[in-house]
């Protein structure tokens, strides 16, 4: 039998002023246990959102950079009424959050990582189907190549350069196609990266009502945290988005300013919608 955990998590809203919710999943997706105030719907689909979420986050990981240990260590999304953080919760386990938007984000995130350190492996919960590690070389085709994607925006290879850490860039279209990207990327990658990303962002609309419910919320950012890098995924206008990586001293928010800043440029010179760039 499966113990409720909702009195546990209950200590991220009673002592974090402007949360708003907790949710303990196991890694297929089944919710563990919650905060008041959410439907057992609300619950499910939250539970089955975070679980695809940090499911991808862990494949982006080699887009982060090369590195012998590329261990996840959490997803933060921000909307325009709220934050959401995914972090894991011991083997096959994770606690996800909802915030207010001015909640103290220094708090929220010690006090849940205080809470899985105290339950330790009361938060344990095996898979119950073992469908590989998503970290490995094998299911992450993520390759760097060594040439040129065939379709390089001279304005992200320009951010990339402003920013020390800084490592790669993609546009993807609302379609999910990659329109242009860094000099750096193979297309392999642009394409990969481009699907995953399409992925972590229909799993981040998903879960707005998490985060507060607002008819007209606007998503904003979801930024993924490695032991060895960052990756962004941030809304480029007109239902395009840009994915970028940056080692994890990199300066982040230099970083984004510089990506948005280039925005306007990508815009002016995006390939026609339904056209890929590279077909040009």
């Amino acid at each position: 039998m499966t113990t409720d955990m909702s009195w546990m998590v209950r200590d991220i809203v009673d002592n974090v002023p402007r949360a708003r919710h907790a949710v303990v999943l196991s890694a297929d997706g089944i919710p563990r246990g919650s905060t008041d105030g959410l439907t057992p719907k609300d619950v499910r689909t939250i539970s089955a959102a975070m679980a695809g979420m940090q499911s991808l986050s862990r494949a982006t990981a080699h887009f982060a950079g090369p590195a012998e240990e590329r261990r996840w260590n959490q997803t933060v999304i921000e909307f325009s009424h709220g934050w959401i953080f995914l972090i894991g919760a011991g083997q096959g386990a994770y606690l996800a959050a909802a915030a207010e938007p001015d909640v103290d984000l220094q708090q929220i995130s010690f006090r849940m990582h205080r809470l899985v350190a105290r339950l330790g492996d009361n938060l344990t919960s095996p898979p119950r189907v073992s469908a590989g590690d998503p970290r490995s070389d094998d299911a992450s085709a993520l390759r760097e190549g060594t040439g040129s994607s065939g379709f390089v925006l001279a304005a992200l290879d320009q951010a990339i350069a402003d920013v020390p850490g800084a490592r790669h860039a993609v546009l993807l279209g609302s379609d999910g196609l990659p329109r242009g990207a860094t000099s750096g990327m193979s297309k392999d990658l642009a394409d990969t990266i481009s699907a995953a990303m399409t992925g972590i962002h229909a799993y981040s609309r998903v879960t707005s009502q998490f985060a507060g419910g607002l008819k007209d919320a606007e998503w904003r950012q979801t930024v993924i945290e490695f032991q060895h890098g960052w990756i962004f995924l941030i809304a480029a206008g007109d239902g395009a988005f840009l994915a970028a990586s940056a080692d994890h001293d990199c300066d982040i928010e230099e970083f984004t300013a510089r990506l948005e800043d280039a925005v306007p440029t990508l815009l002016a010179k995006r390939a026609p919608q339904g056209e890929r760039a590279d077909d040009a």
